[in-house]
Order: structure tokens, then sequence, then C-alpha cells
């Protein structure tokens, strides 16, 4: 027991490791909130531009889908950080984890919500065609709040589920919380600040799965 807390719970190595893991935390938040904002937003796009119904747009989309949802986040990461520097196109590593994260996440809720698009009843649809409502109108006005109101548990836990994956970044040196616990414990030949990487992962993301079992529980209804 005492070999444990000296490894893992040894005062002196979370104290000095307290800083730099509490700077690669900020970067992990400033990641996720900004995954979360371009994932979801963009996934909701996509989804209103299937409305369309344009078949080539459709099959675009379909495509995008479909690749993103199959490939692992590790893979896209790898590519846009060390792939895509061979067409000219760099971006830093916080900016490839962003954007990695955030093109999965989009593919993701893009089909989420197109589901929830195409669960609402057709007859939300010709009532409102019968209110003298055009088809727009009818989209946003009535359709969509119902399709959110389905779509938004679901797109809650995949979101926490893949903004776990900024501690990825660690593949391309990024200093987030995972990266900079490494960083410390290899200096001090200790695991203590995983232990104090494992402590900022579950303050925030332990408010996200409370809020997204409150969701589930308030749209059960």
């Amino acid at each position: 027991m005492q070999q444990i807390f000296e490894n893992y719970f040894n005062l002196q190595v979370l104290k000095a490791a307290f800083p730099d893991v509490l700077a690669g935390f900020w970067v992990t938040v400033r990641a996720a909130v900004l995954i979360i904002a371009m994932g979801v937003s963009g996934g909701l796009g996509l989804a209103l531009l299937r409305c369309l119904r344009n078949r080539l747009l459709d099959a675009a989309i379909r495509f995008y889908v479909e690749i993103f949802r199959t490939l692992p986040q590790l893979v896209v990461l790898i590519f846009i950080y060390f792939g895509l520097p061979y067409a000219g196109i760099r971006f830093s590593a916080f900016l490839s984890t962003v954007i990695a994260l955030s093109a999965v996440l989009a593919a993701f809720s893009a089909e989420i919500f197109w589901a929830a698009i195409a669960a609402v009843p057709v007859g939300q649809w010709e009532a409102a065609s019968a209110l003298g409502f055009r088809r727009p109108q009818a989209l946003f006005l009535f359709i969509l709040p119902q399709a959110i109101r389905l779509a938004l548990p679901l797109v809650t836990n995949r979101t926490i589920a893949i903004t776990k994956g900024t501690a990825f970044g660690i593949a391309v040196s990024l200093q987030e919380t995972l990266g900079s616990a490494q960083s410390v414990m290899s200096i001090k030949a200790n695991s203590s600040p995983l232990t104090l990487a494992a402590g900022f992962y579950l303050l925030f993301f332990i408010p996200l799965v409370m809020f997204s079992r409150y969701l589930e529980r308030h749209f059960s209804h």
C-alpha cells in the first residue's frame, strides 16, 4: 500500500506537477469547447443541407459521414498533422487536434440530426403546409425544434465520447492534460502526475456526463 501511495499519490510530486498539468488542462478545455462548437454546429449544418434533396450534395455528405464515422480518430489526427504538410497545408498541434475531432463529431452529429429530422412524422410537414408555411419555414419553425429535442441526448453522449479524444493530441506533441502529465512524469520518474491528470479529466467530464443523463431523463417524457 505504501508503494502505491509513493508511486501514484506522492504529495511532493503532485505539488511540483500541478502548475504544468493545470496549464495542460486549460489547453484541453479550450480544445474541447472548440470541438463541441464546431462539431455539433457542423453536423447540424450538414443535416440541414440534406433537406435540400439534392442528389449530388446528399451523396457527398453521406460519403463524408461514412468516411469520418469509420476512420479512427487517431488516424484522422495523424493524417491532418503529418499528411497535409505534403500538400503545403500546415496546422499546429492544437488546431490539428481540434480540426480532426471536430470533423469526426460533425459526421456523427450529422447522422443523428438527419435521423431525428426523418423521424418527425410527415403529418407535421403537411400541417405546416396547410397553414400556408413554405418548406424552409416549416423546417425551421416546426420540424427542427422537434428534431433537436429528439437528437440532443444522443448528440450529447457522442460529444462526450469524442471530446475525450483530446488525449490523442499527445501523438502530435500537444501539451494538453495527459501530455503535460507525461512530461513531468518522465522528469520525476514517478506516476503521480498521471493521477493528477485523471483528476482533471474527471473534473471536466463528470459534469458533462451528468448533463447528458439529465437530458436523457428530461426528453424521455
